[in-house]
């Protein structure tokens, strides 16, 4: 798995603090005056601190994820307010895919079994295509591990939620590995991003972790 920042909000810090003060100021955004970043980084996190959160929403985050199962991306897209853009398997060649094995199988399943198993189905998706089945069509042999790669734009404040829920002990391994890797991006940039993002023991009622 892969996970790339394509793009983000310019000059986030200041457009969060800008919109936390439009809540509270007789003006316009424009004519709020801009303290130190380290100012404007403890107003938002008190705020944030407090549950007010809808003014990071003004910042976003565009992401490449590369390499991923089809499972773990129809767990993702269930997460809204977010955009994505999915490779499709109607129109790209199914012979283009990997897959992705979970540690489960390396450990209980012997390394050619495993590989029997990817020839065999790339052998029976290949043969329907050959046959004159349309890859759309073609495409329903191939398992949830087939590989996958997606672009996924979300707003701070979702991403915060998805970080809350998919990084859990109780997430999959998969998409729990995707959320930490977006939430180091996004604090590449915002270096606050998850501040007081994870909720625990208020959603969970039993926790390993």
């Amino acid at each position: 798995m892969k996970v790339h920042l394509l793009s983000y909000t310019i000059n986030p810090v200041e457009t969060t603090y800008r919109a936390f003060k439009q809540c509270y100021a007789k003006g316009t955004a424009r004519d709020i005056k801009i303290p130190s970043n380290e100012e404007m980084i403890n107003f938002i996190c008190k705020w944030m601190g407090k549950g007010h959160e809808s003014p990071v929403e003004h910042v976003s985050f565009t992401f490449s994820i590369e390499g991923v199962s089809r499972a773990l991306t129809h767990q993702l897209v269930r997460h809204r307010i977010a955009s994505y853009s999915h490779q499709s398997q109607r129109y790209v060649n199914g012979n283009n895919f990997d897959f992705v094995v979970p540690r489960t199988w390396q450990e209980n399943v012997n390394s050619e079994w495993i590989e029997q198993y990817k020839k065999e189905t790339m052998r029976l998706y290949n043969e329907l295509v050959g046959l004159g089945v349309p890859k759309e069509d073609a495409r329903y042999i191939l398992p949830n591990a087939t590989t996958s790669n997606i672009v996924v734009t979300m707003n701070l404040r979702s991403l915060r939620h998805f970080y809350d829920e998919r990084s859990c002990i109780r997430a999959q391994w998969e998409i729990r590995e995707l959320a930490n890797k977006m939430m180091v991006r996004a604090k590449e940039i915002i270096s606050f991003a998850d501040y007081k993002a994870k909720k625990c023991g208020i959603t969970c009622f039993e926790c390993e972790s």
